[in-house]
Parts: structure tokens; C-alpha cells; sequence
């Protein structure tokens, strides 16, 4: 409580700030008033289950010269770094490049860590006596490049390379004892198909519409990964309009692994991005689905509050679906930067089962 306390207490008078003066905490067309960039600066201040204590900067820089008819949307880089009391260190960039009138774009990803982090096992029932500690750096990069077919449809390939490096693990635990696939390091390269329909009116705030993503990743030694799997992931979201300022959100997210999956790539269950409530990476396993609905009601225009609940599991197989489902419930607050941009940072409480809990801040809509 105390570090959500203090979240509040930092954040909230540089929101009142950038209510009554946009460039309070944003800084954009630095250069000179007819440039075709914009940038939009966030100072980031969080505590999570996963970082404790965190700070750091984020933003997002938006091409502003281009004409694009894929819904008016902008050509953007969004990337954060920060540093933390578990003395975790995250360089994050998120290029989304936007070709001629939107017909072809770049969506990627590139990611630096170095994390000390937690492990309970494999499986959806993994004790918390299982908790121990590891140390691990990850580099990774995914590309994809998709091909628009108006007005919603998009298709293409992706590249994804990760190397994660076990530097360190806690004497006598399951990582020590070799038996986990990724134990020491994993090597994941390969090739993805991807095909999307997305009616959304926007990515960072939705208003209305429908995300449906189908994605097919195919790791091989062949390309020099160290473990051979495939993974499927089907991503839906679905954003109904309940009058003017209220909105009614909801996602259902299954992941399936197949082969010599490393425990760095399987489905990791929490986290701010898919469970809010539990340690992002609880429980792991070759299968997982999280179902999310969400309430949004804009009761200033440039704030809102969000009250959600969850539901999910893994498992090593789909027939062990429903068996043991977890649940997570919460809410928060999110604040509109600018008027004329879309971008939003976010805080939100989690509350899971056995004593799960946490705090997230984040930037736009967890989905």
C-alpha cells in the first residue's frame, strides 16, 4: 500500500501540471514549429510484483508528415528504459513504420534485459515453498512485415531471435538441478506467419471495434535456435461502445507450445500486460488462455477509470483446460497525455487468489 502511496504522490501532481499546461511534462517539435516529428515524453515512476521500486523514461515519437488512410493512424517508435530496486535493467524500442498510404507496414520489436527474476516450476498448481531466484540476460528482436488488404485485413511474415543467458541460480533449486529445458541458456530463432483483422478506431486508446490476430511461430535448430517447437497464439478483443463516455472491453488470449519448448518461451501466466493480480510467470507452461473483460468509464476528458476481471490457467495439454482456473479482479485510473494525441499512461491494482496482488503503471490500455 505504501508503494502505491507513493506512485500517487509522484504522479498525480505531473498530471495536474499537464492538465493545465500540455508541455508540462511533453516536449514535441523540438526543433522548429514546421517539423514533421512529434514526441511525447513520459517519466515513469511504478512498482510491480515482478520490479518492486522502479523509475525511469518512456515516449513515443510520431512521424507526422506522412498521409496515411489506415484510420488516420501515424508511423511511431514507442520506447521506455528504466531501472529498478530488484536491480533489473529494461532498453525497450517499438517501431511501428507505416509504408506510402498504410498499404505495407513494419511492426517490431527490440528488447534489452538484464533481470533477476523468479521461478516456481512448470504447472498450473506449483507451490509458493517452489520460489527461487535466478539471474538472466535477454536480448530480443522480432520484425514483422504485413501486407493491408483494405479496409481491415492484414497478413505477412515475422523474424523472431532471442538469446537468453542463465547467469545465475539459487543453489540446490529446479534450475540448478539441469533438468529444465533453458536452464542454463536458450536460443530461439525462427520464422511466423501472421494474418489480423482490425476494425480498432485506434491501438493506444480503442473506442470501438474488433482485433482478432492468428499467429503461427516456428523455431528451428536449423536457423540456430538450441530447442525446436512451435507456437500458436490467437489473440481476439472486442470493444463495445455503452454510450458516450463508458465502454465495454474484452480479450480472450490462448497460447499453445508444441516441441522442446525452454522455459523462457513457454506461456507465462500474469503481469501487467495479460494478468493483472499475479507475478508475471506464476505459473508457466506449454498452454495457457486468459480471459479479460473491462469496464471504462471517461468521467473527465482527459481522465478515466477502468474496473476488470480475469480468468485463466495453463497446462501442458488443452483437455486440462477448466480444471483449475485462476482469478484476478481490480481496477484504475488513466490520464490522456495530450488533447490531441491518444496516448495515456495507466495505474491499476490487481487482486488474485492466495494473496497475489499488484500495483501496474503502465502507458495506454492494456489492451
Amino acid at each position: 500500500m505504501r508503494r502505491f502511496l507513493l506512485i500517487l504522490l509522484i504522479t498525480f501532481p505531473l498530471f495536474s501540471m499537464a492538465q493545465r499546461r500540455d508541455d508540462a511534462i511533453i516536449r514535441s517539435d523540438t526543433l522548429n514549429k514546421k517539423s514533421n516529428l512529434k514526441l511525447i515524453g513520459v517519466p515513469v515512476v511504478f512498482s510491480t510484483p515482478e520490479t518492486g521500486f522502479g523509475f525511469g523514461g518512456g515516449g513515443q515519437l510520431f512521424l507526422m508528415g506522412e498521409e496515411n488512410i489506415f484510420r488516420s493512424r501515424k508511423s511511431n517508435i514507442f520506447f521506455s528504459g528504466f531501472y529498478t530496486a530488484n536491480s533489473q535493467l529494461v532498453i525497450q524500442a517499438l517501431p511501428q513504420i507505416y509504408f506510402g498510404a498504410g498499404d505495407y507496414y513494419l511492426d517490431g520489436s527490440y528488447e534489452y534485459r538484464v533481470y533477476p527474476n523468479k521461478f516456481w516450476g512448470i504447472g498450473n498448481d506449483t507451490p509458493e515453498s517452489n520460489e527461487e531466484d535466478y539471474d538472466m540476460t535477454s536480448h530480443k528482436f522480432r520484425v514483422d512485415f504485413l501486407k493491408r488488404l483494405p479496409p481491415s485485413l492484414n497478413f505477412g511474415l515475422r523474424f523472431h531471435f532471442e538469446n537468453h543467458e542463465v547467469t545465475e541460480v539459487e543453489e540446490g533449486g529446479l534450475l540448478a538441478s539441469g533438468e529444465v529445458l533453458g536452464s542454463d541458456r536458450a536460443v530461439i530463432v525462427g520464422l511466423g506467419a501472421i494474418f489480423t483483422l482490425d476494425t480498432r478506431d485506434q491501438v493506444e486508446d480503442p473506442k470501438g471495434g474488433y482485433y482478432v490476430n492468428f499467429n503461427a511461430q516456428f523455431s528451428s535448430e536449423n536457423f540456430g535456435s538450441t530447442h525446436g517447437f512451435n507456437r500458436f497464439i490467437t489473440d481476439l478483443r472486442a470493444y463495445r461502445p455503452l454510450g458516450e463516455k463508458s465502454l465495454l472491453a474484452a480479450r480472450l488470449y490462448v497460447e499453445n507450445n508444441f516441441g522442446d519448448v525452454p522455459f523462457q518461451a513457454k506461456a507465462q501466466f500474469g503481469g501487467g500486460d495479460m494478468a493483472r493480480g499475479y507475478f508475471k510467470g506464476r505459473f508457466i507452461d506449454d498452454q495457457m488462455y486468459v480471459l479479460t473483460a473491462e469496464y471504462r468509464w471517461r468521467f473527465l476528458p482527459r481522465w478515466s477509470l477502468a474496473a476488470f476481471g480475469l480468468m485463466g490457467e495453463v497446462s501442458d495439454i488443452n483437455q486440462d483446460f477448466f480444471k483449475g482456473p485462476h482469478f484476478s479482479a481490480g481496477g484504475g485510473i488513466r490520464f490522456k497525455i495530450l488533447k490531441d494525441q491518444n496516448t495515456l499512461v495507466r495505474l491499476d491494482a490487481g487482486f488474485g487468489e492466495d494473496g497475489n496482488s499488484g500495483f501496474y503503471f503502465g502507458v495506454n490500455q492494456a489492451f
